[in-house]
């Protein structure tokens, strides 16, 4: 369970109980999501990464097949018993810990990504200890997807239904924006690259209420009568507004910091 006076008007939430969903429904990127990842010629090749906030393991599942060696980090137990699962014959070792507590010596990494997680952290207190784990001239990449409501009408109608039920959800009208770095890594990091772009993201109905319910605002925040009542309204919704398969607009956005 976290609890963040940052997010969500300190509402608890926990990924965990949404870990059958997050498996089953949060493994959305696009080709075109991880090929930018791969043309700044980072997670691949033989290169040691770090994925903090792994999750399921959506990233370095999409990416062993590039040659990177893999290590995933969760806060979830449940989540990463997900990862364990969908990974297994993969190679990728998980561990279930805090991005605060994670110990590994100078020097282990080339690259540390974090990807829908980066605001979550205790910036104050990773910051020294990713620079101590990344190899000279290594890099944290922070990557980050999420709808458009005010530009895709079904993003936009599931979105004022995630309110409906869960009005402290702090994660509703997102815009096209660069990620935001906290101040302490100019401290030992430069920011060498950043970009933003549009992008679709194929539905159908089902797998579009499975995303929308696994996120923080219903899945892992709301008790479960109120799951149900959502989520019976919202395949209702869909049922009006969606065809069976669609696409919902989205955007994409990654952060490089180099060390230094």
């Amino acid at each position: 369970m976290i609890v963040d006076k940052r997010i969500d008007h300190g509402t608890p939430f926990d990924w965990g109980r949404v870990s059958d969903e997050y498996a089953r429904y949060r493994d959305i990127y696009p080709a075109r999501f991880y090929q930018r990842i791969l043309g700044r010629g980072l997670c691949r090749d033989g290169q040691h990464v770090l994925d903090l906030g792994t999750g399921t393991g959506v990233i370095p599942r999409a990416m062993a097949r590039y040659g990177a060696k893999w290590v995933g980090v969760d806060i979830s137990e449940r989540q990463i018993v997900q990862a364990r699962r969908l990974s297994e014959g993969m190679g990728i070792r998980y561990q279930a810990m805090p991005a605060e507590r994670i110990e590994f010596p100078d020097g282990t990494f080339d690259v540390i990504t974090a990807c829908q997680c980066f605001w979550y952290f205790d910036h104050e207190a990773i910051h020294d200890t990713l620079h101590r784990i990344l190899k000279p001239n290594g890099c944290v990449l922070v990557l980050y997807m999420a709808w458009l409501p005010f530009e895709d009408p079904i993003a936009g109608a599931s979105e004022r239904l995630i309110l409906k039920y869960n009005p402290n959800w702090s994660g509703a009208g997102e815009r096209m924006h660069p990620i935001d770095i906290p101040a302490c890594y100019a401290d030992g990091f430069q920011l060498v690259h950043h970009e933003e772009y549009r992008l679709a993201v194929p539905f159908t109905r089902e797998s579009w209420n499975g995303r929308v319910k696994a996120c923080r605002g219903i899945g892992a925040s709301l008790p479960e009568p109120a799951i149900t009542a959502w989520e019976q309204e919202h395949k209702e919704m869909i049922e009006r507004i969606a065809p069976e398969r669609f696409d919902v607009l989205h955007y994409a956005a990654m952060a490089e910091l180099k060390r230094i």
